[in-house]
């Protein structure tokens, strides 16, 4: 048995992951993460949202499929162009995803090294620094998968629009 399934069965994952939740995602590093995204979305065409989950539903066996389904409830999908991208991150399993709507062409490959490097930074302790690096990651990779047209920035602020929030949701 791994360590993994023994902090699950003795409750010691749900612990770590309200501690980390209640240490990391503070009032200022949500205010700071919700900047990073309104400032990252202006250079591309994407909706880009950060959810949070301290405790995992224990019928989900994997992050993907809990992914997907904040994917639909949270209505990503629902953006203007298709473009819309989830970063998931599931404190208590230590499980995180990135899953992009049909109207993004970016590669699996560049969502996975993102994936790869955050989970490095998160066994590493560096959990804001890791998720502000990440955010920035993906707004480099959606810069070039869904660039803006030029003079939209202009209109799409004045249009109000941003189909999603930026500040980050925590489940």
């Amino acid at each position: 048995m791994n360590r993994r399934f023994w902090k699950r069965l003795t409750g010691l994952a749900w612990l770590q992951a309200q501690y980390l939740r209640w240490r990391v995602f503070t009032p200022q590093a949500l205010l700071q993460v919700a900047e990073n995204i309104r400032a990252g979305e202006a250079g591309h065409a994407a909706d880009v949202v950060l959810a949070v989950e301290s405790t995992t539903p224990r019928q989900v066996r994997h992050p993907r499929q809990r992914a997907l389904e904040v994917f639909g409830r949270l209505r990503v999908w629902d953006t203007p162009g298709n473009t819309g991208v989830l970063l998931y991150l599931s404190l208590d399993r230590g499980g995180l995803e990135i899953i992009a709507d049909r109207g993004v062409p970016a590669r699996d490959q560049d969502w996975l090294a993102v994936c790869q490097q955050l989970q490095q930074r998160l066994r590493a302790g560096d959990a804001l620094p890791g998720v502000l690096e990440a955010l920035d990651a993906m707004h480099a990779i959606l810069r070039e998968a869904c660039p803006r047209a030029p003079g939209a920035l202009d209109a799409a602020l004045d249009a109000g629009d941003n189909a999603l929030p930026d500040a980050p949701v925590l489940l």
